[in-house]
Parts: structure tokens; C-alpha cells; sequence
């Protein structure tokens, strides 16, 4: 945690109030990966951190705020995506590998980040703007630099320029988050991790390049 952290009031917390508060966070994090969202009280949060529900609202105004505090850190991680885009080559076997490494990427951040993300695509699916604005955080930086290489390999002549940059780039991002977020669902497809990656990268790379991988 970097930077001032100040309580509801106002207040600076000092060391030991940030580190109640990311306590808070952490627990809260936890109860996230095994209840439901609104089942989640301020009580029990307070309870399994060690402290009160008075300490709790000293930093949060409700477990929404806190949630909130969570997936915005979150999406911060989940900006670092487009690291995995920018700048890289997508002609011949650089290309193949760049798309496994941004499938995989995806299906890491979201195994890891599971319990948050549902919550923000529910929040997301209901209309909260907050929660939108969050998710979308996490997928426009990695969308605009997708678009990017496609423009790159359409003034190269690589790709055709009756291609849409955008609009390709939009749905193969989707695309991923839609995997990524239904990862238990194809392992009881029988789809295996290591079945999946492949064939996702091999869509990504179609997707980008119109063309099969060199690998």
C-alpha cells in the first residue's frame, strides 16, 4: 500500500491503522472466495480480522465500499495485460508466442483474481457504474493495444484493411474475459488447461494476423 491512507472522517491512519485496514481487506478478500457477496456483513468481516464493526467503518462506509477498494487495486494489476500486447511482433513465431502468453495472462489474472471479478461483473451486469467502469478498466488498456498491432500489420499490408481494428480487437478481448471467467465450466466439459490454451491462442492469433500460427 503506497501513499496516505485516511480514515472515513478524514483522518490519516498511521502505521497500525493501514495495517488494520488491509487486514479488513484481506478478510473480506477471503470470505469473497467462499460466500456470496451480499451474504457478506460487516460483523463477520470485522469478527475474522480480529476487531469491531465500529473499527470497520472507520476506513469502509459499508462492505460495498470496501469491496470497491479491492477491485479497484485490482484492476491496477490488471492494467499490467497490456504489457503482454504492447510493442510486440506478430509475424511468424513471435506471433505465436505472443498470443500464448496473452491467453495465458488472462486465464492467471482471472484464476487469481476470481472471487473479485465475479463480483464486479455482477455488479457490472446490474448497472452499477462503478463496477462498470472497473471492468472496463481492466480491458481497454489490452483492447487499445490490440487495435494498435492490427493497424501496425494493416500499414504493412498484412492484414486486410476491410478489417475492423477495433471491433477485432473488442471481440477477442471479450472473448477472453468470457473464457477466463468460465474456466470451471470447461473442465466439466472435459476441456483440459492444456487443451484450451492452445486452441485460444490459436483463435487470438487468427483474430489478429488472419493467418495460421508458424510455431
Amino acid at each position: 500500500m503506497t501513499g496516505q491512507v485516511r480514515t472515513v472522517d478524514g483522518r490519516v491512519a498511521g502505521r497500525r491503522g493501514q495495517a488494520t485496514r488491509q487486514k479488513l481487506l484481506d478478510c473480506l478478500s477471503d470470505m469473497l472466495s467462499s460466500s456470496p457477496y451480499r451474504d457478506v456483513k460487516v460483523i463477520d468481516v470485522a469478527r475474522k480480522a480480529g476487531t469491531s464493526p465500529a473499527t470497520f467503518y472507520q476506513y469502509f462506509p459499508d462492505v460495498e465500499g470496501a469491496v470497491l477498494e479491492i477491485a479497484e487495486e485490482m484492476a491496477k494489476e490488471g492494467a499490467n495485460l497490456t504489457g503482454l500486447v504492447a510493442g510486440r511482433s506478430w509475424v511468424g513465431k513471435s506471433g505465436w508466442q505472443a498470443a500464448e502468453e496473452l491467453v495465458e495472462g488472462f486465464l492467471s489474472f482471472w484464476r487469481k483474481n476470481d472471487a473479485i471479478l465475479r463480483v464486479v461483473d455482477l455488479g457490472a451486469a446490474e448497472g452499477d457504474k462503478r463496477f462498470y467502469k472497473i471492468r472496463m478498466k481492466i480491458l481497454n488498456a489490452v483492447t487499445n493495444s490490440l487495435t494498435d498491432s492490427i493497424k501496425e500489420l494493416q500499414s504493412k499490408g498484412k492484414v486486410d484493411k476491410d478489417v475492423s481494428a477495433a471491433a477485432m480487437a473488442g471481440s477477442l478481448v471479450a472473448m477472453l474475459a468470457a473464457v477466463a471467467a468460465h474456466q470451471k465450466g470447461f473442465q466439466s466439459w472435459g476441456v483440459k488447461q492444456q487443451e484450451l490454451k492452445p486452441n485460444l491462442a490459436l483463435l487470438v492469433h487468427l483474430g489478429i494476423t488472419g493467418k495460421k500460427p508458424t510455431k
